[in-house]
Parts: C-alpha cells; sequence; structure tokens
C-alpha cells in the first residue's frame, strides 16, 4: 500500500517528491511503541496527508531546510549576486511576461508557464473548474491531437447538446428519456474517440527529448512544466503557444471520470482528506480558500465544456500568463522567438482581481469527524499573505516548531512525551497570495488522545509566546532556512519556479534574492511579537478525526 502510494507522487512537483522523502527518512520508525501493523500505518498516514496537503494547491512555500547545513559563515550573498546579474526580463506587446536565465552548466532548459489563477478564482458553483482545464490542456489544439478536426467539431458539439438534455431530464424525473439519452451519449463519445491521437502533445514532447512534463493547480496558480535539450527552444515556443492559442478540450467527458475519480480516492477514501475539507470549510467562512481546490462533488458532475471556455477566456489571458525560462539560453533568442510565437496572442483584458476579505476571526472554531482512521488532531490560525513584512518571521516559526529531530514539536511530543507519532507544523495553507493560514498537525500515539496533543501542543506554542527563544535556536533555524534557500535554486525547475512565484506573489522576482536579509533581520523578539499576535484562541480554529 505504501509502495503503491508514494508511485502517485510523480504526479507532483518535484519538491513535493523530496519532502515525502525527507519526512520517511527522518520519521523514528525505531521508536519501541510501534509494531509492524502501527508502523506501516504510520507510514501510509504520512504519505497520505503529505499527499493531501501537496494536491490540489494545499502545499506551503517550501524554502525550509530538511538536510544539513553549510557552515553559517559561508556567505551565499555573492553567489546570489551572481545570479541576478544573469536574469533578463522582457513583456511582449500584449502584456504576457518573460523571465529568463542563463545556465550554462549543462545543454538543458528548463520552462514554467505560470497563470495567475487557481481554485480561489473559480466561480461559485463552478469549484473545480481550474483543475479541471489542466487536466484538459494536454488534449491538444486544432492541430495537435486530433486525426481531423473539421470532421471532430461537430461531434464534439453534438456531445455537449446530448450532456444538456440529459441534466435537463434527469431534472425533470424523465427516466426513460435519461436512458435513451445516455446510450445515444455512448455512440456520440465513441464517433469522437475516433478522430482523436491519443497523447499527441506529451508524445511529441518526449521523442523531443523532454523529461518532467507535468502541471500542477493549487488554490492560487496553475503552472505549466517540462525540460528539453537546449536546441529545442523554438519547439517549446511552438508547442506551448499553440496550447494556449488555440485548445481543444476534447475527451471533456472522458476527463470528468478521471478526475471524478481522483476526488473518491483522495478525498472520499481518505479520512485525512476528508477532516481537511471540512476544517477548511469551518476556518474560511467567505474566502474561497475554504473550497478544494479539485471540486465539490456535484460542481465536478454538472461542469460543461462551455463552463470551461469561459474560465479560460477570462483567465488565460497574455497579461495573466507569466513565463520563466532557466537553462542553457541565449536571452536575445528567447525574445526574438517569443515575439514570434506568443506575440500572436491578442491584447486582452486582464481578469478581475479577488477582493475577497475573510472578516476577523473572533472566537475558536471547531469540527470533529468519526471515521475509520487513526486519530489526528490539527489546529490553524489566520495569518498575512505572503507579501506582508512579516512572512519570514512566520516561516522561522514553523522551522522552530517543526524542522527535523530539533523541532520543538518532535522532541516535545514525539520524542520525550511519546504521545504522538507525527507532529509537524507549517506556514502557506492552502495557499499564500492572500491571508491563509499556519498549521499544525499531529497523528496520535497509540498510548494516547486527541485531548492530550491538543493540550501538548497548545503548551508548545504558548512557549513561543511567553519565552523568548535561544540565540542558539534561532541561528540554527536561520541557518537552516539560508541552505533551504540555495537547495530550493540548485535546479534548473527549483529557480524557475521560485522566480515566478515570487514575481506574481510579491511583485517582483528580485524579491526572491532579499529573502535572504529578511531571514537575517528576524530577532527572538520578533518571532515573540507575532507569536503573541498569532496564536490566540479567537484566532484559531480546531480539527479532530476520531477513531468510528
Amino acid at each position: 500500500m505504501l509502495k503503491n502510494l508514494l508511485s502517485q507522487v510523480i504526479l507532483f512537483p518535484c519538491w513535493s517528491q523530496k519532502l515525502i522523502s525527507s519526512l520517511l527518512e527522518k520519521a523514528n520508525w525505531n521508536s519501541p511503541f510501534l509494531n509492524g501493523s502501527v508502523r506501516e500505518s504510520l507510514k501510509f498516514g504520512l504519505c497520505l496527508t503529505t499527499l493531501c496537503l501537496f494536491c490540489f494547491g494545499l502545499a506551503p512555500n517550501m524554502a525550509l531546510a530538511r538536510e544539513s547545513t553549510p557552515d553559517q559563515k559561508i556567505s551565499i550573498k555573492p553567489y546570489l549576486n551572481r545570479v541576478i546579474k544573469k536574469v533578463t526580463e522582457f513583456r511582449l506587446n500584449n502584456g504576457m511576461k518573460f523571465i529568463v536565465l542563463e545556465r550554462d552548466n549543462a545543454p538543458v532548459i528548463s520552462f514554467v508557464i505560470y497563470a495567475d489563477v487557481g481554485g480561489a478564482n473559480e466561480p461559485d458553483g463552478k469549484t473545480g473548474v481550474a483543475h479541471y482545464l489542466e487536466h484538459l490542456a494536454f488534449k491538444g489544439t486544432k492541430k495537435i491531437g486530433t486525426k481531423d478536426y473539421k470532421a471532430e467539431k461537430p461531434t464534439l458539439d453534438k456531445l455537449d447538446r446530448i450532456f444538456a438534455e440529459i441534466q435537463q431530464a434527469t431534472i425533470d424525473g424523465k427516466t426513460e428519456q435519461v436512458a435513451q439519452l445516455k446510450a445515444d451519449f455512448e455512440k456520440a463519445q465513441k464517433l469522437a474517440s475516433e478522430y482523436v491521437n491519443q497523447n499527441e502533445f506529451s508524445t511529441i514532447v518526449q521523442q523531443a527529448g523532454g523529461v518532467g512534463l507535468n502541471a500542477a493547480t493549487s488554490a492560487d496558480y496553475t503552472q505549466y512544466f517540462y525540460s528539453l535539450p537546449a536546441n529545442k527552444l523554438e519547439l517549446w515556443m511552438s508547442l506551448e503557444s499553440e496550447r494556449f492559442l488555440d485548445p481543444v478540450f476534447r475527451e471533456f467527458y472522458k476527463e470528468k471520470q478521471v478526475i471524478l475519480e481522483e476526488r473518491r480516492s483522495r478525498t472520499e477514501n481518505s479520512p485525512v482528506a476528508q477532516l481537511l475539507e471540512k476544517f477548511l470549510d469551518k476556518a474560511f467562512l467567505v474566502h474561497p480558500y475554504g473550497r478544494p481546490v479539485i471540486g465539490y462533488l456535484e460542481d465536478i458532475q454538472n461542469l460543461t465544456r462551455e463552463d470551461v471556455r469561459n474560465f479560460f477566456d477570462t483567465h488565460y489571458v497574455p497579461n495573466n500568463l507569466t513565463v520563466g525560462i532557466v537553462g542553457d539560453v541565449n536571452p536575445k533568442e528567447v525574445k526574438k522567438l517569443a515575439k514570434r510565437y506568443f506575440g500572436r496572442y491578442k491584447v486582452k483584458q486582464k481578469p478581475p482581481r479577488l477582493n475577497i476579505l475573510e472578516p476577523t476571526q473572533t472566537e475558536t472554531r471547531e469540527v470533529t469527524m468519526k471515521l475509520r482512521s487513526q486519530p489526528w488532531y490539527i489546529e490553524g490560525y489566520h495569518r498575512p499573505a505572503v507579501n506582508h513584512p512579516d512572512n519570514a518571521i512566520y516561516n522561522m516559526i514553523a522551522s522552530i516548531m517543526s524542522d527535523g529531530r530539533t523541532s520543538r514539536l518532535y522532541e516535545s511530543l514525539v520524542e520525550k512525551q511519546k504521545i504522538a507519532l507525527v507532529a509537524r507544523g507549517f506556514s502557506g495553507y492552502p495557499g499564500s497570495k492572500y491571508p491563509h493560514l499556519m498549521l499544525f498537525y499531529a497523528m496520535t500515539a497509540p498510548n494516547s488522545n486527541i485531548d492530550e496533543v491538543g493540550t501538548a501542543l497548545q503548551t508548545e506554542i504558548e512557549r513561543l509566546k511567553t519565552e523568548l527563544v535561544s540565540e542558539q535556536e534561532l541561528q540554527r533555524v536561520k541557518t537552516q532556512a539560508r541552505a533551504g534557500l540555495l537547495r530550493s535554486l540548485d535546479s534548473n525547475m527549483g529557480m524557475a519556479t521560485a522566480l515566478l512565484n515570487y514575481e506574481v506573489k510579491t511583485g517582483s522576482w528580485q524579491n526572491l534574492f532579499k529573502e535572504l536579509d529578511a531571514i537575517n533581520a528576524v530577532t527572538r523578539e520578533d518571532i515573540q511579537r507575532v507569536a503573541q499576535e498569532t496564536f490566540v484562541a479567537e484566532n484559531r480554529t480546531i480539527g479532530r478525526l476520531l477513531p468510528k
């Protein structure tokens, strides 16, 4: 079971794979109170929880160290300054922006297209449409993925008409008509499939030596990414510009079944994911961060191809797309090709900004579920968006509480008290572009209970409020953060992703390289101040998962 779950990690960005591996390596699987079955259950639960937190955008910004760190006296500032000098940025006349970093250490280029749209931007009643669109973006265009688009188009339109008729007949209670329409639908779908060149887009990429072809949808954004040999720059320009210039959302209804199964396997069949969904709904009463990125079951079932098209036309416009290109490239050549291919996009109105503000929480909120599961405890506290001046302080708090075997939660709840098998926390849930949550969670040990774990967690949180952290502890997490920042920039893909995240979420990619100064500036008093402001009962939401 554990092996099968881990095999799904290939569907997620590389940093999620590294985190899961790191958590598995560092967990105390040899604890004397863990028998074989409990040990495997814990491993499965840890992987499942991590996947739930990363799947559909529930991941925090990961720039935190998990491994041994270099000597903190060695400055990485000169390295970062050299990187900055290698960055080129330009904007096309239609508003589309490109950020290019030259790295000629290997003849490879990594590409990321960052669409500034995610689950938080979905219309009411259309949850899941951002993720649905991400799936369909691999289905091709009028030229790619079809044997004859002129003949294919009428079959796609017919499927849409029959689906609408099925919905109406269902509402009217005409069961016989529904049965006949479903039979007609199956025939039409079979005919439509005859025109499809399966996986043609991904085949072209793979045959050109591409690796890591994938995409990810979160509450904040949707990203499309892969790497190609350095001599395939123009191929990427051609493929990707075509993908978002002229998409055809073919196999729409087949993909709907794939997504519904995805929701069943990762939410309905996962007690932890069910709790997280209820927890978010309780923590956010107004802001769309309270909705699942994969979407609610009923919304997914009712989504139409027109819904996806409208969402695409609204949000996939040039001035809402940013491209990161890192590797063995010539920026002048990139700009020339970008003008040729992406310059074809017409200027369009920028999508409306999300201006929904979550009201200040005034009392503790709680949600409890009883399911067939090991007991889990969750606490979340509202905090400002990633571009807030205190962001680095929140990240330091997360490190103090959760990073490694020397973290406070691990030492106290897992090692000393032995009341939890897992005890961690992070900042940036379920997104970070808007005010969000700092989350803490724990899986109770067999000889413990939820209340005991909750009390112990509160004790550690109160320590942050009443006692200044030691200078040694603060320097340790700063060193971890510096090393984590450096490691996050180690690969072409990691660098491209980081540049884009900072560009879109904070207003400039250069803020990535100011992160080092922000880390160094954090004081013990800052930690205590932010803890006192944030970790109060009226700002807390609690989730409990009890065994049925």
